[in-house]
Order: C-alpha cells, then structure tokens, then sequence
C-alpha cells in the first residue's frame, strides 16, 4: 500500500453509475461514488481539479464519441472509466462491438493519464439480472483483458455480494443509493493503494423478512414508476439523458 500517493486531477467518464444516480443530494442533483472519491482526493492535493463527464443513459458508444476525446485532452493523474453495461442490458446487443469501442477508448485514454480505473460493474442482485449474465460475464472478462494489457487499474464490484444486496440498491433496482456509493467510492480508494478507511465489501446484516403483500406493493410500485418508463423510452429509442450536459464538464478546482 502507498498511502503518499496523491493524485492532482481526476476526470470521470461513463453513464448514470459514474453520474452519480440515484445518490440524491436534498436539492434534487445526485452525488455519488465519483463526486465521494473526488472530495477525499482533493483533500491530499492542494489546488486538485476535477470533471465528471458522465451522463445518464449513455451507451458505450456515446461515450466513445462524446466524452473520451475532450477527457484525453485534459490529461489528468487519474481516469475512470465505466460503460457498456446500458448495452448489455438491452433486448438486442452485439458484445463484441460494445468491447471493441470500450477497447477504442481506452487506447485513447490510458496514454492520456496516469493511471486508468476500469469497472467491472455492480448488479443487484435478483431475477431479472440472470438473464443478462452471460453478456455481462462476457463484457467483464474484457475489461480484465483490457486492464492486464494497458496496466489499468480493475475494480471488481460484480463479485462483490455485498454491493449487489437489494438494499444498496435505489427503489429503481437500476442504480445505488447513497450507501451503495460510498461503498464504491471506498473500493476505488483501496485499488489506487491508498489507506483503507473501512471494509468496503463487509456483509450486511441478516435481513429482515418481508411479507408478501409488502414485496407485492413493491414490485407494483417499482412496475408503475420505473419499470414502464424505462420500457416506454427503450421502445421509442428515447434515452434519459437525451439534452442533458455533464454536471461537470470542465477540469476545474474541486473543494468537495
């Protein structure tokens, strides 16, 4: 462990996990693992600088296109970068293409900086994440490629039980909340070598059995309110993030 380590910047790219969602600040703008990391970096590093570039909804693609170039040319210490989990969890996906763009811009970023993070992503777990785990799985096993040959650094929160427990997770069942968040924000600490500040991946306690009427509500409510949306806009190739820049587009001081 280097715990003298410092970083003076650190550029953000990816999608609604990276942007912060669904870690809600009271003002309604979301914080999240990268906005946590970003604050405990700056207080190593007088004068430190930070951009988030992330935007909801994007897929890898998008990403490749809209946010690698200006993030390689602000040439910061450190860059994360997590996607492709937006493809692959759509009815119809081409893995291969989706690793062959996250290959493109990690060739265009790791020269770029310091030191690269790659993901392996977070999945709650459940039922409706099984039928996706071969993609998933696939797309994972990549990344791993992708780190060992650019020497990036890979943060594996998909094997983590215990960031993949439902009560890391927003009533959404697509995105952390505040807790899952801190959790990452601490994994990304520890893989950059730097003094571990708790057990990132303890085990939750036993949970408390819930009835079937409260789990019926529940599915209902999440049908209602995110399950029909998310469908409604993947059937008129809508995205969430459609019109909406990135909440920190610039590489500008950051006191957290």
């Amino acid at each position: 462990m280097q715990t003298n380590i410092t970083y003076s910047s650190f550029v953000a790219l990816g999608d609604s996990f990276t942007e912060g969602m669904s870690d809600a600040l009271p003002d309604g703008t979301y914080r999240g693992w990268a906005d946590l990391l970003a604050g405990r970096l700056a207080a190593r590093a007088p004068g430190f600088r930070y951009a988030n570039l992330a935007v909801r909804g994007k897929l890898i693609g998008q990403i490749v296109e809209e946010q690698t170039g200006p993030a390689a040319a602000m040439g910061a210490d450190l860059v994360t970068l997590v996607g492709g989990l937006n493809d692959v969890l759509r009815p119809k996906c081409d893995v291969d293409r989706v690793c062959g763009l996250l290959e493109e811009a990690v060739e265009r970023l790791a020269p770029s900086c310091k030191r690269l993070v790659l993901m392996r992503s977070p999945g709650r777990r459940g039922p409706v994440l099984e039928r996706f785990l071969p993609r998933m799985e696939r797309l994972f096993a990549f990344i791993d490629e992708l780190g060992a040959r650019h020497d990036a650094t890979v943060v594996d929160l998909y094997a983590s039980e215990a960031v993949g427990d439902p009560r890391m997770w927003h009533e959404d069942r697509l995105h952390l909340n505040a807790e899952g968040h801190r959790r990452v924000a601490e994994a990304v600490w520890q893989a950059l070598g730097l003094e571990p500040e708790e057990d990132w991946n303890a085990p939750l306690p036993p949970a408390v059995p819930v009835g079937w009427l409260a789990r019926r509500t529940s599915d209902v409510r999440f049908a209602r309110q995110h399950l029909g949306p998310w469908i409604g806009r993947r059937l008129t190739g809508r995205s969430s993030g459609d019109g909406r820049a990135p909440k920190r587009a610039e590489l500008l001081p950051y006191e957290g």
